[in-house]
């Protein structure tokens, strides 16, 4: 490839070749730079004409993924289109972290033995039915947000809405029914009934409790009410079908499963939209760019098409947050079975990673498209928040199963990535860590760090093992240099589970 890359500084580069468009930033150190395939992947969509506004933003988990058009660890922007294949199929994939009052004086490792051992059935992952609710209920999830599954479940999770990126609704206003019904089929809302509370079997979907173990910035740590010695619990989910099915309905992408075509094709015969007429010409676009048409997918942002695909995307959006809602409430409910207490469990904050947003960045209004990238705003742009105008967006940045991860704030400094940061260290060479192949040596190598996994029925599990990703001390190093985020408190993983 004739490319040429520039070093900016000691953790940004600027890679760019005489295709592209626009550049590729690169918000890490070299060592941490990403494989071959990648970087065509980057070559492909700032190749486009016309399309991407200012660079291309690529994080230290960047990554290249089958069957996606986009790498993974990436921002795109654009002025006037939205651009549905270069963010991965799981809109509002995303995670969140809570305190609890569960330290490690109060709450003993046969404690933390015993809760997962029953979380593994309260918290399913492949498992098609979990907290099941009425159809009007999921429809209510997916025009009114998060306070939806709040009021039916009686949810007391505190902060459960304010701490919630954009208040748990990623619609701007309360939409009807049939608003809904108007960009989702009638079917995917069916399947939803029955797949609220569902940890997933994809990727590295994970229920981590984690323990502080290093307050580096005391003074905001004392206003997230952080401690040495306390638990949390970091939550990681996606949409689940319905945010996979909505998204094939809108999208060029080739279904993954028989099971995935099938119930988009049963989906489109249910799909009662006073939009058909809308509809049918993105599937014409669709069917182009699924026959051979390499150039990217665009949605017009300010036109009808653009605006049926981004209802989709809210609506199915509310049911991701609403899903890791459901989760805490579960969880925080097999406490209390279990020990006849009350965690208190207490939303730090919950983002997404996968997203589509209008944003305001060097003077424009544009849409930036996050795909497992985290919006990390600093002070100045969260003066709404009573609490984060004064600390910046929370930011929680962990790596694999057994490694640390952090809790950090964004950064006013950060508009070169349009304010994100990554969502994780990224899949590469840690050559701190021992490689394992197994899940017997996993699960030694578990017990060894002084780290219990549950569940992991999956083959692919050993796929999270801790060698097999960056390390994620340079990762931190590289995001506070370059002004991303600062780094309020350090964590450890104590119990892991995951499909």
């Amino acid at each position: 490839m004739n490319c040429k890359i520039e070093s900016l500084s000691a953790h940004k580069k600027k890679f760019q070749t005489g295709k592209m468009k626009v550049p590729a930033i690169f918000f890490m150190s070299e060592e941490l730079l990403p494989q071959d395939e990648t970087w065509q992947k980057l070559e492909d969509v700032a190749s486009n004409p016309d399309t991407l506004f200012r660079n291309l933003v690529a994080m230290p988990d960047v990554s290249s993924k089958p069957g996606r058009k986009n790498a993974s660890g990436t921002t795109v922007v654009s002025e006037k289109y939205i651009l549905p294949q270069v963010n991965d199929s799981d809109p509002n994939c995303g995670m969140r972290l809570l305190k609890t009052n569960l330290t490690e004086d109060n709450f003993s490792p046969e404690k933390i033995d015993k809760l997962f051992q029953e979380l593994v059935r309260a918290i399913p992952t492949k498992k098609f039915v979990g907290t099941v609710v009425p159809f009007s209920v999921v429809v209510d999830i997916c025009r009114k947000g998060t306070r939806a599954i709040i009021d039916h479940l009686g949810i007391k999770t505190k902060n459960e809405l304010e701490n919630t990126q954009n208040d748990g609704n990623f619609f701007e206003r309360e939409m009807e029914r049939q608003d809904i019904f108007d960009v989702i089929p009638k079917l995917y809302l069916f399947f939803a009934k029955f797949r609220l509370g569902i940890l997933g079997a994809a990727g590295n979907h994970f229920l981590d409790l984690m323990k502080v173990t290093d307050l580096v910035d005391p003074e905001i740590a004392e206003i997230f009410g952080l401690k040495k010695g306390q638990y949390l619990f970091m939550i990681h989910t996606g949409s689940g079908i319905l945010g996979q099915y909505t998204m094939y309905t809108h999208t060029a992408k080739k279904r993954e499963h028989l099971s995935q075509s099938l119930a988009v094709s049963l989906g489109k015969l249910t799909f009662s939209s006073r939009k058909k007429d809308i509809y049918r010409e993105m599937q014409k676009k669709i069917r182009k760019h699924m026959r051979g048409d390499e150039t990217l997918l665009k949605y017009d942002a300010n036109g009808p098409d653009g605006e049926l695909y981004m209802s989709a995307r809210a609506a199915a959006s509310n049911f991701g947050t609403a899903n890791r809602a459901v989760i805490t409430h579960n969880i925080s409910k097999t406490i209390k079975k279990l020990f006849n207490r009350d965690p208190e469990m207490d939303l730090i904050y919950d983002m997404p990673h996968i997203s589509i947003s209008k944003e305001n960045h060097f003077g424009c209004d544009v849409f930036v498209h996050r795909s497992n990238t985290s919006r990390a705003y600093g002070p100045e742009k969260m003066t709404d928040h009573p609490i984060w105008k004064y600390t910046g967006e929370p930011v929680f940045i962990p790596s694999s199963m057994s490694t640390d991860a952090y809790i950090c704030v964004g950064q006013d400094l950060n508009e070169d990535s349009f304010f994100s940061a990554p969502h994780g260290t990224g899949k590469g060479k840690n050559e701190k860590e021992k490689s394992i192949s197994t899940k017997d040596e996993l699960f030694a190598k578990m017990r060894d760090k002084g780290v219990w996994l549950y569940n992991a029925r999956s083959s692919k599990v050993v796929n999270q093992d801790s060698a097999r990703y960056k390390d994620i001390d340079k990762v931190i190093a590289g995001i506070e240099e370059s002004g991303i985020a600062r780094v309020v408190a350090k964590m450890k993983p104590v119990a892991v589970l995951m499909y």
